[in-house]
């Protein structure tokens, strides 16, 4: 299955969310710290409800410790900025979709990284600044999987 990373979040809503997602889609979902909140929080656990125990989620250190679970695969950095737009890739089961923290996005040296395969974007209306992160993760991800006929699944 695909797996989504999240570099910094910093709200936790869009990780409760994006921990929903994981459950429903079977995606893993990586974070890496610091964390703008604890795991413990009370929005983050609304958020996801009760799925928290349905879902694959693993906490990184630093993005380091994530390259070193997830790689060798394809990782795929998710910016407002890029050209690419995400329709245009063939995703592949074991794909990496890299998302950054809700108020800044991926910083430079994150995007050119020589992990990054690529950097990709959604389509948005001229002057508009950015999505919602959980919003932006589940629209990526459900065009990954449809990609696949959305196989071990309904």
């Amino acid at each position: 299955m695909f797996r989504v990373l999240f570099y910094h979040p910093e709200i936790p809503p869009n990780t409760g969310n994006a921990i929903r997602l994981a459950a429903n889609t079977g995606i893993e979902l990586h974070l890496v710290e610091p964390l703008g909140f604890v795991l413990e929080d009370k929005q983050l656990k609304r958020a996801g409800l009760d799925y928290h125990d349905l879902a694959h989620v693993r906490v990184h250190p630093d993005l380091d410790a994530a390259w070193k679970s997830l790689l060798p695969a394809n990782v795929y950095a998710f910016s407002a900025r890029a050209q690419r737009r995400y329709t245009d890739v063939a995703y592949q089961p074991g794909d990496v979709l890299l998302f950054g923290p809700e108020s800044v996005g991926l910083p430079e040296e994150v995007l050119s990284a020589p992990q990054i395969t690529d950097r990709v974007r959604l389509p948005m209306r001229p002057g508009s600044r950015s999505l919602n992160l959980a919003n932006t993760a589940s629209i990526a991800i459900y065009e990954a999987w449809r990609q696949h006929d959305f196989a071990s699944g309904t």
